[in-house]
C-alpha cells in the first residue's frame, strides 16, 4: 500500500484550497519570511502563467521561487547559469525552492594533462 502524501498534516487537496497567507503559516521560517514580504513581480508573473496553463512547460530564471501547492505536477525549465534544467514538481517538493532542484555546479572530470604541463605532472601516483 503506497504511503499517502501529507504536508504538516494536510493532504494535497487541502493544501490547494488554502490561500497563500494560510499556507505561509505552515512553511519553515525562511520561506515564511519570504512569503510574508510578498512575491516579486517576476514571481507573480510566473505564478500567473502557471495558473493560466497548469499543464504547460514554463521556463524561468526564478530559482528563489518557493514551490506552492498549486505548482504540483507542473514542469519548469529552471536556468542554472548555463542551460535549462527540467524540473517536474512533485508533492514532496512543496515548501522548497525551484533552484534546489536545478544544480549550478557539476562534478569535475579531469583527463590527461594538457599541452605545456611539466614532466612530473604526467605521472599519477598509484596511492
Amino acid at each position: 500500500m503506497p504511503k499517502k502524501f501529507s504536508y504538516r498534516g494536510y493532504s494535497l487537496e487541502e493544501l490547494r484550497k488554502l490561500s497563500i497567507d494560510e499556507f505561509t503559516k505552515l512553511v519553515k521560517s525562511r520561506e515564511r519570511r519570504a512569503l510574508k514580504r510578498g512575491l516579486t513581480d517576476a514571481q507573480k508573473k510566473l505564478l500567473e502563467n502557471v495558473r493560466k496553463n497548469p499543464k504547460g512547460f514554463h521556463k524561468t530564471h526564478e530559482r528563489d521561487m518557493i514551490i506552492l501547492p498549486e505548482m504540483v505536477d507542473v514542469k519548469f525549465g529552471v536556468y542554472n547559469g548555463k542551460e535549462w534544467i527540467t524540473v517536474e514538481v512533485k508533492p514532496e517538493m512543496i515548501g522548497h525552492r525551484l533552484g534546489e532542484f536545478s544544480l549550478t555546479r557539476q562534478r569535475i572530470k579531469h583527463s590527461a594533462p594538457g599541452v605545456g604541463a611539466s614532466r612530473s605532472s604526467k605521472h599519477v601516483s598509484i596511492k
